[in-house]
């Protein structure tokens, strides 16, 4: 995102400009389309593809369509920071946690509109249709640290590390299992 680039609401892909519905209860209306067990992946494209350009498209051409539309416009990427050493050569860095799902916008849907009136004062139910999608990630991901969508994620992310007293590993993984996006018997 650059503040001064205007938000997406056109693009063009293939030769060919598709005028898009970034509102982010749209692109969240996708997601859920997306999680469905019981269509194929073309068909999810489909779907999404209706919603968000309020065109049809089929099979493949529609499924590369949606790819295309997911990276570069809706993908949610953490920019990764990097540390180098005295030399000037790249630290290594520990992964564990870039790879864990730490938010799930449908469980989270109470936790993430209460930090949005918390943080902003904004009311995500009146604001459908109209916040866009990018203007909601950013939002989403600078709320501040002392809100409960960002509590449940530093839960969510945390490992035990030395110096913590066995009372507070046994306090985290219950909060683990409490705030658990999968099957809570899963979560070590």
């Amino acid at each position: 995102m650059r503040l001064n680039d205007p938000l997406v609401t056109s693009f063009i892909y293939n030769g060919k400009e598709y005028a898009i519905n970034f509102a982010f209860d749209v692109v969240l209306d996708a997601f859920d389309w997306l999680d469905r067990k019981d269509l194929r992946d073309h068909e999810k494209a489909e779907i999404c593809l209706e919603l968000l350009l309020g065109e049809s498209l089929q099979g493949l051409e529609a499924v590369e369509l949606w790819n295309y539309i997911y990276e570069e416009f809706i993908e949610m990427k953490q920019e990764k920071r990097v540390e180098y050493d005295l030399q000037g050569n790249p630290m290594p860095t520990k992964e564990d946690n870039d790879n864990k799902r730490l938010i799930d916008f449908e469980k989270d849907a109470a936790h993430i509109y209460a930090s949005f009136r918390q943080a902003y004062g904004i009311n995500l139910f009146d604001e459908h249709g109209k916040m866009h999608w990018h203007e909601f990630r950013a939002l989403f991901q600078g709320l501040p640290a002392d809100t409960s969508m960002k509590w449940i994620m530093r839960i969510r992310a945390w490992e035990p590390s030395k110096g913590e007293s066995n009372e507070h590993k046994q306090n985290m993984r219950e909060l683990q299992k409490i705030h658990a996006l999968d099957d809570p018997e899963e979560v070590d």
